[in-house]
């Protein structure tokens, strides 16, 4: 079964890098970076032209891109080279409601979609230990679950299309709000004192232990902002969920002051950043 992949930005290269090892068949790739193209080429990949290649040549189709717009955009023009022998696999965040929009655009053609958003950052898309959050036809799931265990080794049935990236939002939600819990109280430890070590040791021993602050203490400390998960991806999924959260009605004011923060991050310019200069913002930087 052959395998085509779009878009190799940060964590595409690595997920795609990770199928072309372990999979058994071609796997045709594209990307507009042309250098991200050949550099995935030279670990075995099969480059294409353009997405419609990749798309013809490939039983699965599987596309990691940043925004709905390209989503939409990719899913729009692959369309006329999609049939009944294939199956799309989208592993972007986006909107739900697009997501299931292009679920139905394939499924028009007789082919079937799956939603598979990601969680974790870079380290885990490079050693293939990615979450991967289902949506989809529950037919579908056993087809596509070797295919993703390439990818990730949490792999969770959500239910049906649209459903995998409802978790992925409620998701990303909640690590920014744990987030911006440790950064004001680690923030609030210093100001009186207290040193970043002995908070981060201090917390580990109560409720307050998260996997946000033993994986992000050190960079944080260092003031190291390199790029793993960018802000301006973080503020995309957040703009997502009070959006979310806005059509159910549901008055959620931590994820709003969130927003806001990020929102100050990215009219300072900060987007390409990693999303933990958040903490710059919430110092008074």
């Amino acid at each position: 079964m052959k395998i085509g992949f779009i878009g190799l930005g940060i964590m595409g290269e690595s997920m795609c890098e990770n199928i072309v090892k372990k999979h058994d068949d071609k796997v045709f790739v594209s990307d507009l970076n042309k250098d991200q193209v050949k550099k995935l080429a030279d670990v075995g990949a099969v480059a294409c032209e353009n997405n419609c290649e990749v798309a013809q040549k490939a039983d699965i189709i599987i596309t990691m891109v940043p925004k709905s717009e390209h989503v939409k955009a990719v899913y729009t023009e692959i369309l006329p080279e999609i049939d009944d022998t294939k199956i799309c696999i989208d592993m972007s965040t986006i909107d739900p409601a697009v997501s299931v929009e292009c679920a139905e655009m394939v499924k028009t053609k007789g082919a079937q979609f799956a939603d598979c958003p990601v969680v974790k950052s870079k380290p885990a898309a490079i050693e293939g230990t990615l979450g991967i959050l289902v949506g989809c036809d529950p037919e579908l799931l056993d087809t596509i679950k070797p295919i993703l265990a390439y990818m990730g080794t949490n792999i969770k049935y959500m239910g049906k299309n649209g459903k995998g990236l409802v978790m992925k939002i409620c998701s990303n939600a909640m690590v920014a709000a744990v987030q911006n819990g440790v950064n004001e109280t680690m923030i609030l430890a210093q100001k009186w004192g207290l040193s970043i070590d002995d908070y981060a040791e201090a917390i580990s021993y109560g409720g307050g232990k998260n996997f946000y602050l033993e994986s992000q203490k050190d960079n944080l400390k260092a003031q190291n902002w390199t790029t793993a998960f960018s802000l301006e991806n973080e503020h995309k999924d957040l703009g997502i969920a009070c959006r979310m959260a806005e059509e159910v009605g549901f008055d959620m004011p931590g994820l709003f002051h969130c927003k806001e923060i990020y929102d100050k991050g990215m009219e300072k310019g900060m987007g390409k950043m990693d999303f933990r200069s958040t903490y710059k913002i919430v110092e008074g930087d």
